[in-house]
């Protein structure tokens, strides 16, 4: 196998630090607040959410730990906070035309037929669905929170920022989904925007979900103009080595690691990663998996460790002008939610949402 990475940094001998990155050969806008003004013109804050994000298998959804709510939970909070007044930018549900312009047509037909749950979810239980359940309720939903990625990047460079209250699918790639993940929302993103917005010809990933994000890097394998920043709990799924190739920046994490460390870790490698790459946009695959006493992610951050996390990462991008777009990823717990809209708060109250329209 041809050697892509080497080792970059150390720590002492006993514990050393699992880091590496791929070598690879040879008009200004004014940020401004929002207006107090509550009237049915002011613009809305650039999140995006609908109500046909939840996951809905006739109560089957108990069966694994996913937060099927997590979306609407965080937007009740959001309006709650009264960071928005009840008002989203709300996405249709992306059609099969413009899945194909990522997904294989194999691919999505034999999403059409009754599976398990765990075909998607890797779950060791055999649950046989009826289609109409696949469809309405899991598939349905997915494709809502897959437009919604789409919508967010096209307007993280209208406004600066975008969050997605769903979304990060970073399992999946073009030919076969995994892990929660039936649809590569990040690939399609990104193909989208190269497509349509000439001034975008560099883009970083970031995901700092506990999980390594192969689908995103098999699809992005050997692409010089998107850098994937991966920082992940190595002992757990999926263990894909081949598309660790595609990692530029990768931090694999022992079980475990908590705030201190964690966070050395994520504020060392970025700075290295845009002294190497100069990206027009980010993609922020913030999966809050990490939580301690998550299930699948099994590290060991606080709360306030990943209030930490985001308010360093939209810094970083925003005090550059380069637009960054967040998507949730995963998150296993029911606390998820409220550490999310948390931090979405923080993130107001440092500055770090100002819009450029």
């Amino acid at each position: 196998m041809q050697k892509y990475t080497e080792k970059v940094h150390s720590e002492r001998e006993e514990e050393p630090e699992i880091v590496w990155v791929k070598r690879t050969a040879g008009g200004e806008n004014k940020e401004t607040e929002e207006t107090t003004d509550n009237s049915e013109n002011k613009p809305k804050l650039p999140i995006v959410y609908s109500k046909n994000y939840g996951v809905n298998f006739a109560k089957l959804e108990k069966l694994h730990p996913f937060d099927a709510q997590k979306g609407k939970n965080i937007q009740e909070l959001l309006v709650k906070y009264q960071l928005v007044q009840g008002k989203f930018y709300e996405p249709t549900e992306i059609s099969k035309d413009e899945l194909l312009k990522v997904h294989k047509e194999k691919y999505l037909r034999s999403l059409k037929w009754s599976f398990n749950v765990a075909q998607i979810a890797e779950i060791p239980v055999l649950v046989f669905v009826p289609n109409c359940l696949v469809q309405c309720g899991y598939l349905r939903p997915m494709r809502f929170q897959t437009a919604g990625s789409i919508m967010a990047g096209k307007l993280a460079l209208e406004y600066g920022w975008a969050i997605n209250l769903g979304g990060g699918f970073h399992h999946c790639c073009s030919y076969k989904g995994g892990g929660f993940c039936p649809y590569a929302d990040i690939t399609l993103l990104i193909q989208r925007i190269f497509a349509e917005e000439s001034q975008v010809s560099n883009v970083m990933i970031v995901d700092l979900d506990a999980h390594q994000g192969n689908g995103h890097e098999r699809d992005f394998m050997d692409n010089p103009f998107v850098y994937i920043f991966d920082m992940y709990n190595f002992c757990i799924y999926p263990k894909d080595h081949e598309a660790k190739l595609a990692i530029r920046y990768a931090v694999e994490l022992r079980p475990k690691t908590a705030n201190k460390e964690y966070l050395i870790k994520l504020k060392r490698g970025l700075k290295f990663a845009m002294r190497e790459f100069k990206p027009h946009l980010v993609v922020y695959n913030a999966g809050t998996d990490i939580l301690e006493g998550d299930p699948l992610g099994c590290l060991s951050i606080t709360p306030e460790g990943i209030i930490e996390r985001d308010q360093y990462v939209f810094g970083t991008f925003r005090a550059r002008g380069i637009p960054i777009v967040m998507l949730l990823s995963g998150g296993y717990l029911k606390a998820s939610a409220k550490v999310i809209a948390d931090s979405i708060m923080n993130l107001k109250q440092k500055g770090l949402l100002l819009t450029i329209r």
